[in-house]
């Protein structure tokens, strides 16, 4: 896909944006999952802003594509990316986890601000997006499914499964995308669960598989067109992505995996954060 200077600074200032935003909600909650949140926050902008089929302005289309974030404790990165679009009111995304909130700490279906699925309990949304998938070849439809998953997710075995019914049944309007950090809650994915050799694994399941450096847009987005064009199995995208990425301490740690930042931490983050976005308006590289 081609993408122009221009376009490229746009998308990474508005990433930039919904990372702050992130950071804001995790602090003034004092509880949620900033590393998980931070690394997966520009796959799910690219989506919604570049491929998917959506309609802000009438989000229960019933031609939209569909969005499940398979890891859950992710939510804020959704629900930032969300509001940017014009789901949610950007307000709105500071009552994160408050009582009567439409915002909880993992996503609880409510398709009028864009939230398809509730998940949360790791390992069954690959298994929904195969239902998901299914119904749309029934139905006859065009839509493409998205499903995002952990790679600490892929120690669940209801993900393997599912992988062998989404082969089984051709079904090549699913897209699986794994966000490769290599961290999960307890340490290492290679020390927790080894996942390695990732890609030979979905192969062997019948997936069509693509490897992309996730903090590479045109990388990323010619990833996603190429998915689509593949006729006949379902594809997976094994990012590889940094936990925490843009805050420097925040990286390649599971420090801050479900725990929120001081208030010294959560300055610091974000002045990071707005000096990438200075250096980027500056044109440095």
């Amino acid at each position: 896909m081609d993408l122009s200077k221009a376009d490229e600074q746009t998308i990474l200032t508005d990433i930039l944006d919904i990372k702050k935003d992130i950071l804001r909600m995790i602090y003034e909650a004092q509880s949620g999952h900033l590393g998980g949140s931070l690394s997966c926050a520009n796959i799910i902008y690219l989506l919604y802003n570049n491929i998917m089929r959506i309609n802000p302005k009438n989000p229960l289309w019933k031609e939209r594509d569909i969005f499940i974030l398979s890891k859950g404790h992710a939510a804020p990165a959704l629900y930032a990316v969300l509001s940017k679009l014009g789901y949610i009111k950007r307000e709105e995304l500071f009552t994160l986890r408050q009582f009567g909130s439409k915002l909880q700490g993992h996503p609880v279906k409510n398709s009028e601000i864009g939230v398809e699925i509730s998940t949360g309990s790791l390992g069954m949304g690959l298994s929904i997006g195969v239902g998901c998938a299914l119904a749309a070849k029934l139905n006859n439809t065009q839509k493409f499914i998205y499903v995002l998953l952990g790679d600490g997710e892929l120690n669940e075995g209801a993900i393997w499964e599912a992988a062998m019914s989404a082969s089984h049944y051709k079904l090549d309007n699913l897209i699986a995308i794994v966000d490769r950090n290599g961290i999960q809650s307890d340490g290492s994915t290679e020390e927790v669960m080894a996942l390695e050799p990732l890609a030979e694994k979905w192969k062997a399941f019948g997936w069509e598989v693509i490897e992309t450096d996730g903090s590479n847009l045109k990388e990323m987005l010619d990833g996603f067109e190429s998915s689509k064009s593949i006729i006949g199995k379902p594809k997976v995208i094994i990012s590889y992505l940094i936990k925490g990425s843009d805050v420097s301490f925040m990286q390649h740690t599971k420090e801050f995996h479900g725990q929120a930042p001081t208030t010294e931490e959560y300055n610091a983050a974000l002045k990071e954060l707005e000096n990438i976005k200075i250096r980027l308006k500056r044109g440095d590289n």
